[in-house]
């Protein structure tokens, strides 16, 4: 009888055994099944799917196999740093600091570095993709993220106020940088370098600014200025078309293919606006609009006086780069003692023109081009414009590039004898503007 149970418990244990294993086999094949399912969908997602998923700061290589992870550089790029570090920091004050003065708004008279460290913390590049190759040059994209320690402080000053130092603080940087190398038979077989980012996706510097010793009030709008600046340069210099270009060997070497070069003009004619928000506690605001395409070359309408349905039907002429990716600005300010008003703001992307045909636009203003910041979101009244763009000959390319170079350096003058605060200024220069 012992014998027969012992027996039949061995059978009813292996059964439990095969019926255990069975059901864990099927549970497996399951579990592979329906990761083969998530497998499957996770690839048929597209790039604003993974947006979604991931949010912004994704690795492009995640959705475009064709970015390839470097981590052997990583490795490299952080034992390196410090020197890298070191280096770059003395680039960066030489080169830095005349933009800097450059696109200095108007209500800051000096802008310059008071510290400048990069720090212990290594970017990081997570990856690189290789483009197609032009004769004599090898062009990559790497998608760089940079979340470092950084001690960057400039010392601003204004009207009335000593240098303030305004420390830039929890620096975060993500973007696509473009790098192309032009090859040249002579040693190091690089004769120059060309650096940019792109724009899509969008270049993000994060910060937070703090004044050391003092307070941001001191200067009224000083945390918007800086931010406009910093993003003035980024879109105005170094957002793919536009790119810098440095030289490498210690040779003279020819670098007007790697520049950027006008390719024609706008013809913008400022019509009228209609229904503008009034900014006067007394009367009505007095209405003129800044136009442009570079923040260097801006040009400004007449003022009208005391009217929110100004007419001002004035023509400006502006370069234009790279009509695919550019876009114009227009501006309408209420002048006011002391710091102008914004009104409205409106942008025309140039991809929308057809070369020599003229277009008519009535575009509705916004307080910002970025409404995410703002929470007056009421109507501001619109402008109307006509727009009308030219394709450069070789010749009027050639004889822009000379006017160009003409009119950064009449502005320059002008801010030395007084005239002007900035080259940042809109000004009315008889050349550029059809009355």
């Amino acid at each position: 009888m012992g014998f027969m149970s012992g027996m039949f418990l061995g059978a009813l244990f292996g059964i439990g055994i095969m019926v255990g294993w069975r059901h864990m086999m099927r549970q497996r094949s399951k579990n592979r099944t329906a990761k083969a399912g998530d497998i499957k969908l996770l690839g048929s997602l597209d790039r604003e799917d993974l947006k979604k998923l991931c949010g912004d700061n994704f690795p492009e290589w995640i959705s475009f196999p064709v970015y390839e992870q470097v981590k052997w550089l990583n490795k490299q790029l952080s034992k390196l740093w410090p020197y890298v570090a070191e280096a770059a920091t003395i680039i960066i004050k030489e080169s830095v600091e005349p933009i800097l003065e450059e696109y200095r708004p108007s209500g800051i008279s000096s802008l310059k570095f008071s510290k400048l460290s990069l720090g212990s913390v290594a970017p990081k590049i997570e990856g690189i993709r290789i483009q197609s190759p032009k004769k004599g040059q090898i062009s990559m994209d790497m998608d760089f993220r940079w979340g470092g320690d950084p001690n960057i402080v400039l010392g601003v000053e204004a009207a009335g106020v000593a240098s303030l130092p305004i420390q830039l603080k929890d620096l975060q940087v993500f973007t696509i940088i473009r790098v192309i190398f032009q090859l040249s038979e002579e040693i190091p077989c690089i004769s120059a370098v060309v650096v940019a980012l792109l724009s899509e996706p969008k270049p993000r510097f994060d910060y937070t600014l703090k004044a050391v010793g003092g307070s941001l009030t001191a200067i009224p709008g000083l945390s918007d200025m800086i931010e406009d600046t910093v993003t003035s340069i980024i879109t105005d210099m170094l957002q793919w078309p536009h790119r810098i270009v440095v030289p490498l060997g210690g040779i003279p070497v020819d670098t007007s293919d790697l520049e950027l070069k006008p390719q024609g003009k706008l013809m913008l004619t400022v019509v009228k606006a209609h229904n503008l928000k009034n900014m006067e506690m007394m009367g009505k605001s007095d209405p003129y609009v800044v136009a442009f395409i570079r923040p260097l070359e801006k040009f400004k309408t007449k003022v009208i006086e005391n009217n929110l349905n100004p007419v001002w039907n004035q023509t400006f002429h502006l370069t234009v780069e790279d009509r695919e990716t550019q876009f114009a600005i227009v501006e309408v300010f209420d002048e006011d003692i002391g710091a102008d008003q914004r009104l409205g703001i409106a942008k025309l992307q140039l991809i929308d023109l057809q070369p020599e045909i003229e277009k008519e636009l009535e575009l509705r203003l916004q307080p910002s081009l970025d409404m995410m910041k703002i929470k007056d979101k009421k109507d501001r009244g619109t402008i109307t414009i006509k727009a009308r763009y030219h394709q450069f000959t070789k010749e009027e390319q050639d004889a822009a590039l000379a006017e160009e170079k003409r009119a950064l350096e009449e502005k320059e003058k002008m801010r030395n004898e007084g005239a002007i605060n900035s080259t940042m200024d809109a000004i009315d220069d008889p050349t550029h503007v059809d009355k």
